[in-house]
C-alpha cells in the first residue's frame, strides 16, 4: 500500500493562531513520514484544491514551519467558499477526486469554522458516494467561539484577550478625559450571532480594577430606553462609560442594527458599522460626547498579545488531526475538553462532524447578567483561563518577526477548472 499525501487548507476568517494549527499538522505529518508523504497546502483554501493550486510545504525548512506558530493570519491564504451538495454540483466533487488522484492525496485537513466543518463533512462523504478513499478531518478555528461540542475554539482565546486588554486600556483613556471631554467610548467587536467576543470585554473590569462597561450581545434584543438608562447611570456614577457592542446586535424587529443590505460570499448579511449607530443613539438620547472604534481585523490579527492557552490549543488540534487520520478516523474534529477550572486544565477530545457542521453555539443565558448588559461570574470563570498566559513572538528592529513561507506551487498535472 503506497504512502498517501495530505491536503491541508485554511478557510474563513483567519486568526492570530490558525498558523499554529498549520504548524501542528505539518510538523506531526513530518514525524510520521512512514504513514503520510508530503503535505500539500491549498492556496486560498478549498479553491486551491479545485484549481489544483497546491503548495509543496516540504520546500520550507523545519525552522520556517516552526515559525508559523508565532505568525498571525493564514500562511497559505484563506477563502470564503462553501461547497454545494453533491446533488447540486457533482462536478466539483469529481474535480476534487481528479486532483486528489493526480497527487496521491488520501488525507484532507480543513482548518476553519462552521461553514468549513460543513465543507469537510461533504468531502468526507466522497469515499462512500464516489468511491474514492479519503479521510477528512476538520481542524477547528473561529474567533466567534461558536462551534458546538468543543469547550472553546482555537482563535477565540486570543481575540478575547485583545478585546479585554483594549477595553481596559481605552477605558483608562476615556476616564482621564471625561471631566471636560469624552464621556463614552464605544468599541465594536466581531460576533454575528454569538456574543462570546463581546463578553470578553467584560473581563476588563475586575474587583481590583472596576470599570463601568455596558455590553450589547446579539442574544439580547436591543432596547434603546434601557440602554440609555444604563449608560446614563454609569456616567452619573463614574463620570464615564465604555460600551462593547457586537456587530450582530439586533433590534426588537430582528433586524441587525448595522445591516446595510450587503451580503458576503456565503449570503450572510455583511455587517460592520454598528458602533457609529450606537454612538449616535447616545448623542441623541443623552447629549454626551463620545468616541467610537471598530476592532475589525486588528482583533483577530493581534498575535503580539495572543493567549498562551490559545496558542497551545491551536497547535494541539492540528497535531491531533493528523494522529486521528493515521488511526483511521474520518469525518471527525478534534475538540478541546475542559478538565477543571481551578487549576485550569484541558485535553483534546473528538467529535463527529455530522454533529458539528451547521450548528452554532450561542452564549448560555446564565453567562449574561440579569440586566442583559454584562457577564455573570460563571461567564468570567469560563473566560478567564482562555486568555491566560503570554506567548510573545520574537521581535526584530522593534517589530514582530513573522515568517512568510516560500509557498512554492506543485507542478500541475490536469487541465484548468473554472469555479
Amino acid at each position: 500500500m503506497s504512502i498517501k499525501n495530505a491536503f491541508y487548507a485554511q478557510s474563513g476568517g483567519v486568526t492570530a493562531v490558525i498558523n499554529a494549527s498549520a504548524a501542528g499538522v505539518i510538523e506531526t505529518a513530518r514525524q510520521h513520514s512512514n504513514k503520510i508523504g508530503n503535505v500539500y497546502a491549498g492556496r486560498n483554501g478549498i479553491i486551491g484544491a479545485l484549481t489544483e493550486d497546491l503548495i509543496d510545504t516540504s520546500i520550507d525548512s523545519a525552522e520556517a514551519i516552526a515559525a508559523l506558530r508565532h505568525t498571525p493570519s493564514g500562511g497559505f491564504g484563506s477563502c470564503r467558499y462553501k461547497l454545494k451538495s453533491i446533488e447540486q454540483n457533482r462536478r466539483e466533487y469529481e474535480r476534487l477526486i481528479e486532483v486528489f488522484k493526480a497527487h496521491n492525496i488520501g488525507y484532507f485537513f480543513y482548518n476553519g469554522g462552521g461553514d468549513s466543518a460543513d465543507t469537510c463533512l461533504k468531502v468526507s462523504q466522497i469515499s462512500d458516494t464516489l468511491g474514492y478513499p479519503i479521510q477528512a478531518i476538520h481542524v477547528p478555528k473561529t474567533v466567534d467561539n461558536d462551534l458546538p461540542i468543543t469547550d472553546c475554539c482555537p482563535g477565540f482565546g486570543s481575540v478575547a484577550k485583545y478585546i479585554a486588554v483594549s477595553t481596559r486600556e481605552a477605558s483608562f483613556d476615556v476616564a482621564s478625559m471625561a471631566k471636560t471631554s469624552t464621556k463614552v467610548f464605544v468599541l465594536e467587536v466581531m460576533g454575528r450571532h454569538a456574543g462570546w467576543i463581546a463578553a470578553a470585554g467584560g473581563l476588563a473590569s475586575s474587583k481590583d480594577c472596576e470599570i463601568p462597561i455596558v455590553i450589547l450581545f446579539p442574544e439580547i434584543p436591543f432596547d434603546k430606553a434601557k440602554f440609555l438608562a444604563k449608560v446614563g447611570s454609569y456616567v452619573e456614577e463614574y463620570g464615564y462609560c465604555s460600551v462593547v457592542v457586537s456587530e450582530g446586535v439586533k433590534g426588537d424587529d430582528g433586524k441587525f442594527l448595522s445591516d446595510q443590505g450587503l451580503r458576503d460570499a456565503f449570503g450572510h448579511a455583511q455587517l460592520g458599522g454598528v458602533a457609529p449607530v450606537v454612538a449616535n443613539i447616545i448623542k441623541d438620547g443623552l447629549g454626551l460626547k463620545y468616541h467610537w472604534g471598530v476592532a475589525d481585523y486588528l482583533q483577530r490579527a493581534a498575535r503580539h498579545v495572543a493567549s498562551k492557552t490559545d496558542v497551545e490549543q491551536a497547535y494541539a488540534v492540528g497535531k491531533a488531526a493528523v494522529e486521528y487520520a493515521i488511526a483511521g478516523h474520518n469525518s471527525v474534529m478534534p475538540t478541546i475538553e475542559r478538565v477543571s477550572n481551578s487549576p485550569y486544565s484541558w485535553k483534546v477530545g473528538m467529535a463527529e462532524l455530522a454533529n458539528v457542521a451547521n450548528v452554532e453555539k450561542m452564549m448560555p443565558a446564565e453567562y449574561i447578567s440579569e440586566d442583559g448588559f454584562g457577564i455573570s461570574e460563571a461567564c468570567r470563570e469560563y473566560l478567564l483561563p482562555l486568555i491566560e498566559g503570554e506567548d510573545y513572538p520574537p521581535y526584530k528592529n522593534g517589530l514582530p518577526d513573522y515568517v512568510r513561507l516560500k509557498n512554492v506551487a506543485v507542478e500541475k498535472k490536469l487541465e484548468g477548472f473554472e469555479i
